[in-house]
């Protein structure tokens, strides 16, 4: 159904985000690698989940990521642990600081699922670093597609940071959804730059 042009209230306890879809139908050239580089990628074959909440929380508090916290051990496990879903930690000095989550399981497409940096990792060029790694992971594969989504909770730079990487946007969307602080899924201090209602 679409909306009406003009302003639609939202109800309270809810969040309402735009949403944009990018893709990539082949594999571009790297941006220059930052240097020094000093980061490394390190491949979790079966996540822990406590371990993968953390870092998802970590990296991703900020900007209210709330769609693996909603979900059940035995879900979240399912997706981790299947041969077709790729994750990754980025570490800085043996500190996992960024989450990079590459899914397979559709067909010739990768789906860049998750990816972000802790707050200390933002500006210093460790986002660049991690998506060059995954534009290589992503096109190791014999893929048509690979593509991401991010929306107006994101980064403000987020959007710009993927049209650089090579993405193109291709879709936008309205997305509504319960607000993770009101339901205790995040602390009321996260995102503070959002307001609740």
């Amino acid at each position: 159904m679409p909306l009406p042009d003009g302003h639609t209230d939202v109800p309270a306890g809810k969040l309402a985000t735009v949403v944009t879809t990018l893709e990539m139908s082949a594999r571009v050239a790297p941006r220059p690698d930052p240097a020094p580089a000093p980061w490394a990628l390190r491949a979790e074959r079966r996540p822990g989940l406590d371990w993968y909440r953390d870092l998802y929380r970590r990296v991703g508090e900020d900007w209210l990521w709330f769609s693996r916290l909603r979900m059940g051990d035995a879900a979240l496990a399912a997706i981790l642990h299947d041969p077709a879903v790729a994750v990754f930690a980025l570490s800085v000095e043996g500190r996992d600081e960024g989450l990079l989550e590459l899914d397979f399981r559709e067909p010739e497409v990768c789906e860049l699922a998750f990816f972000g940096v802790t707050t200390g990792q933002i500006g210093n060029g460790a986002g660049r670093w991690m998506m060059n790694r995954a534009v290589e992971l992503a096109w190791a594969r014999p893929i048509r597609r690979f593509w991401v989504h991010t929306c107006t909770l994101d980064h403000p730079g987020a959007l710009d940071f993927y049209r650089r990487s090579g993405f193109v946007p291709c879709r936008r969307q309205i997305e509504i959804a319960d607000d993770p602080r009101v339901l205790g899924e995040a602390p009321r201090t996260a995102a503070p730059h959002i307001p609740i209602l």
